[in-house]
């Protein structure tokens, strides 16, 4: 069974139907978020590599046919993808490591920081595989970090290794996620095509309330992994994501102390710790000195902004005074129900916030595909 048979009906109802059999690469893999957005275009992802060992965990879990290496990419010299079908069109795709160049990073977002520089690692397995494709996702950043100069160098090293290279920035809520999220992707094509940026696919966002309408009504610090839903799914896109399941894993919730929770019950949807009354932020040495995003409480009228580290930022349901649960997050993210994450809900919660959202990784493989 591929998994895009493993995935069901989500990956029936967005599938396209291409004469192109392509086999694919997955680089710093994480929990593999690009890799489903693969998957549902209608390419085979053969191999994977990921060194963090929970979030491995959870790519082998769900993707039973790729050969995963779990190992450090500067241990990977390319020998390994010994069965690729050189007959068959390839590409390679992943993001290095972007806590260097996040805009909210700015302690490390400079040319000193080394994990700035795994990038290279990335192009000497593009230039020993020579892939007719390469996607390279990141954030932002990437276009500001030393003034664009990380931007420029990854531009000539696709360029030195014979690629046309398209860029752009998408907003994941165009493309049908519930979350505002913007994404940089660079795009390198073998044989000289220069690929359009993908047209938008909802002009109207689904919301946060269309996104967890019927998951399993949940408290502070639950843990049990497994339950069953609570309503029938209504809207589009919670059937889109629940499928026929009855049940769903990674119910999982944050156990926040009793001053936290007193905090969260004053926020408004779309407030954040300015609403919480100052004897209550005492703990802080300079409360006004936390940025916007600390204690937000999500609009149920709106994508959600940015997940990330949901649990450091303290993201709160928009109905319910608590954090949020692993698997209302992967929702957001707009990872199927069917999808599972292993290890410790810290693990987990990592693995969800630095995920690629499947269905923007689609949309730019499937831009991919129509130019092939």
């Amino acid at each position: 069974m591929t998994d895009i048979q493993k995935h069901g009906n989500f990956a029936m109802a967005h599938a396209i139907f291409v004469w192109t059999f392509m086999q694919g690469i997955d680089l710093f893999s994480g929990a593999g978020g690009m890799s489903i957005g693969a998957e549902l275009s209608g390419i085979d992802v053969a191999y994977a590599v990921e060194l963090d060992k929970a979030a491995a965990a959870t790519f082998r879990l769900n993707h039973h046919t790729t050969c995963l290496f779990e190992k450090d990419i500067r241990r990977v010299t390319g020998d390994e993808f010994l069965n690729l079908d050189r007959r068959q069109p390839s590409i390679v795709f992943g993001g290095p490591p972007c806590q260097g160049f996040s805009t909210s990073n700015q302690k490390n977002r400079n040319s000193e920081n080394s994990n700035n520089w795994l990038f290279k690692e990335y192009f000497r397995l593009v230039r020993k595989l020579s892939p007719d494709w390469v996607v390279f996702e990141n954030v932002k950043g990437l276009l500001e970090t030393e003034n664009g100069y990380f931007l420029d160098e990854v531009l000539k090293g696709f360029k030195r290794a014979g690629y046309t290279t398209s860029h752009f920035v998408l907003n994941s809520a165009d493309f049908g996620v519930p979350q505002r999220r913007n994404r940089l992707f660079i795009v390198g094509s073998k044989h000289g095509t220069a690929l359009p940026m993908p047209e938008h696919t909802h002009k109207k966002h689904v919301t946060v309330a269309e996104a967890l309408e019927d998951l399993p009504l949940l408290k502070n610090g639950d843990s049990v992994d497994e339950r069953e839903y609570s309503r029938k799914a209504r809207t589009r896109y919670a059937k889109l994501m629940r499928s026929d399941l009855i049940k769903c894993h990674n119910n999982i919730v944050t156990r926040n102390s009793e001053i936290i929770i007193n905090r969260y019950k004053h926020i408004p949807q779309g407030g954040n710790w300015e609403n919480i009354p100052k004897h209550l932020m005492e703990n802080y040495t300079d409360a006004s000195r936390c940025h916007t995003g600390i204690y937000r409480r999500l609009k149920s009228d709106e994508p959600s902004i940015v997940i990330g580290n949901f649990r450091k930022n303290m993201l709160i349901h928009p109905v319910e005074d608590r954090g949020l649960s692993v698997r209302e997050a992967a929702r957001l993210q707009s990872f199927p129900d069917s999808f599972r994450f292993a290890g410790s809900i810290g693990f987990q919660q990592q693995q969800v916030g630095n995920a690629v959202p499947p269905l923007l990784a689609k949309a730019v493989f499937e831009q991919i595909l129509k130019f092939s």
